[in-house]
C-alpha cells in the first residue's frame, strides 16, 4: 500500500504556502519533510489529515482519497503527534486510551482496552500507566504522545517535529522508537523535523520544501550538498562517519 499525496496547494488568507506539493511514501519508510522555518511543513502535515483542508490536491491511501472521509475515519487510518502537547491532568493509561476515540461507540469496549494494553507494553509505558502524564519527563511525554497515535491502529503516523525540546538521548531514544515501530508494524511515517543529521540518520526518504513547493525529493544514498546548501543558503559537507552519514556547516 502506498500513500500518494498529488498537487497540494494551501494559502492562510492570501499568503501562498504550498504549491502543488507531491510525494508517495511506501510500507515500512520513513520519510522526513525538510526546510527552513516557514517553509511549510507543520502545515503540509495537518493537509495530509485534513486538519487544514487544502484548496485542491488529493491524499491517496491506495484506492481512497483521504480528503473525501470523515474526520473519524481519517484518524482510523492516520495517527497524528502534534507539535505542542496540551494534556489534561490524565494518567498515562487514560491519555492513550484517548487514542481508541476514532474506533469507540457508545462505550470502551474491550477490544479497546485490549488495544491500550498492547501498545503500553510495546512502547515500554507499562510501568507509567498510572502516573500523571504532566509528571513525566519530555522524552516520557513524548513516547505517550506516540502511543496514543498508534492505539488509533493507524496505517500511517505524521508527527510534527518529534523531537523537539529533547535533550540528545532522548531524542536518539523517540527516533529509535519511531523507526522500529514502522519497521516491525508494517506502518509508514511522515514526519517534519529541523535536524537534519537526525533526519538522515532514520529517515530513508526527504522531502525538501523551498518557495512553496517541492524543490527536491531524495532517498539516504542520493542525499547531496547541493540540495542542502540551495535549500537552506548554508554550505555543508555530506560525510560519512562510523557508517552513518552526516550533515557538516562549513
Amino acid at each position: 500500500m502506498i500513500l500518494s499525496v498529488n498537487n497540494i496547494r494551501f494559502s492562510y488568507n492570501s499568503h501562498p504556502v504550498l504549491d502543488a506539493v507531491s510525494f508517495a511514501v511506501e510500507k515500512g519508510h520513513v520519510l522526513a519533510i525538510l526546510g527552513v522555518n516557514g517553509a511549510g511543513k507543520s502545515t503540509l502535515l495537518k493537509c495530509l489529515n485534513r486538519i487544514l483542508c487544502p484548496h485542491a490536491g488529493s491524499v491517496l491511501f491506495g484506492e481512497e482519497d483521504l480528503l473525501r472521509l470523515p474526520q473519524d475515519a481519517i484518524a482510523r487510518r492516520m495517527g497524528y503527534v502534534p507539535q505542542q502537547h496540551t494534556q489534561p491532568r490524565l494518567t498515562v493509561y487514560e491519555a492513550v486510551l484517548l487514542g481508541r476515540r476514532p474506533h469507540m461507540g457508545l462505550t470502551v469496549g474491550k477490544a479497546d482496552y485490549a488495544v491500550v494494553e498492547q501498545t503500553l507494553e510495546r512502547m515500554g509505558l507499562s510501568a507509567l500507566a498510572l502516573r500523571p502524564v504532566s509528571d513525566l519527563s519530555g522524552g516520557e511525554v513524548q513516547k505517550v504522545m506516540i502511543a496514543q497515535a498508534l492505539a488509533q491502529s493507524p496505517k500511517i503516523l505524521l508527527l510534527d517535529e518529534p523531537t523537539s525540546n529533547l535533550d540528545l538521548k532522548n531524542q536518539m531514544d523517540v527516533m529509535g522508537l519511531i523507526r522500529t515501530v514502522v519497521g516491525d508494524h508494517g506502518l509508514m511515517a511522515v514526519m517534519a523535523i529541523h535536524d537534519l543529521n537526525l533526519a538522515v540518520r532514520f529517515a530513508d526518504h526527504f522531502l525538501f520544501l523551498k518557495d512553496h513547493q517541492v524543490y527536491g525529493l531524495a532517498s539516504r544514498n542520493d542525499l547531496n550538498a547541493e540540495t542542502i546548501e540551495q535549500v537552506y543558503g548554508l554550505k555543508v559537507l555530506v560525510k560519512e562517519v562510523s557508517g552513518y552519514r552526516v550533515v557538516i556547516p562549513r
